[in-house]
């Protein structure tokens, strides 16, 4: 019997048999593991003007082999996102998956990306809580390696590196780089972490850990990243970076952040470093 297909992916069956076969020192160098049965993972997706990929990108997430609850937000679109996210409502209603439930809200104005994130943090009721953008920058089929770190007991957040190193990221802007590494460096000076990559979107919690953190949440745009890292960092929760890969894209594709956000959050690194 082939052991990669005879059971689920991370199923505690499915990991048993590696374990059997490779011994358990080589599945921990792998990343093979089990997660339990019963964990539900809640995916927070904030949505504005991703018609193109929304889709696809909904597609790559059902397809992980976690129970998901998948909490999307549009935050005021303008082309088709709205659309079809009813139409995903009405047909996760009408097909159930025992894997995947859908939870679609709506922003009747576009208020930012941190907006978008706080209402999906105030209906997610899982047991880990992960931000995922609604472009293809970031893989779903990721998860797994993400989750590790907190299923294990070793962490209660776990960021999602770009510049670990060791996945695969496509060449674009040099001064973005430059930018990312210069405000990582700066909240890190502020909050005594040592991440590489504040800005990220893998952002990963343990429910206790959100829900100590989620209520005092403010930003609206894309402000909420270095807030969530000072937060996390004030009450001295678990933190592990895990690498990830990322395949970005350019304006005319659809990127949203702009040098003002920059600014935003050189501003947020010291506002939320002085108080909570």
């Amino acid at each position: 019997m082939d052991i990669e297909t005879s059971a689920t992916p991370y199923s505690p069956e499915w990991y048993e048999r590696l374990r059997s076969r490779l011994g358990e020192a080589t599945c921990r160098q792998i990343g093979f593991y089990a997660i339990p049965p019963e964990l539900v993972l809640s995916v927070v997706i904030p949505v504005y003007n991703e018609e193109r990929t929304l889709l696809q990108l909904i597609d790559r997430v059902r397809s992980v082999p976690i129970r998901k609850e998948i909490v999307l937000v549009d935050d005021g679109s303008k082309d088709g996102s709205r659309n079809l996210l009813n139409q995903l409502a009405a047909e996760s209603q009408a097909n159930p998956d025992p894997l995947n439930s859908f939870s679609v809200h709506f922003h009747e104005k576009n208020q930012g990306k941190g907006a978008a994130v706080r209402t999906g943090f105030s209906k997610a009721t899982g047991d880990i809580v992960l931000i995922q953008d609604a472009d293809l920058e970031y893989d779903p089929a990721e998860y797994p390696r993400l989750l590790k770190p907190i299923i294990d007991g070793r962490a209660d957040v776990v960021f999602g590196s770009r510049f670990l190193g060791d996945r695969e990221h496509r060449v674009l802007y040099y001064r973005h780089y430059l930018a990312n590494k210069f405000l990582t460096m700066l909240s890190n000076w502020f909050t005594n972490l040592n991440l590489t990559d504040m800005e990220t979107c893998y952002k990963v919690f343990s429910k206790p850990a959100l829900d100590s953190i989620w209520p005092t949440l403010k930003q609206n745009r894309f402000g909420i990243e270095p807030e969530l890292t000072a937060k996390v960092a004030r009450r001295k929760h678990r933190v592990y970076e895990m690498s990830t890969s990322y395949s970005g894209r350019t304006y005319d594709q659809g990127k949203h952040i702009r040098p003002r956000d920059g600014i935003q959050a050189l501003w947020c690194i010291v506002r939320y470093w002085w108080a909570d």
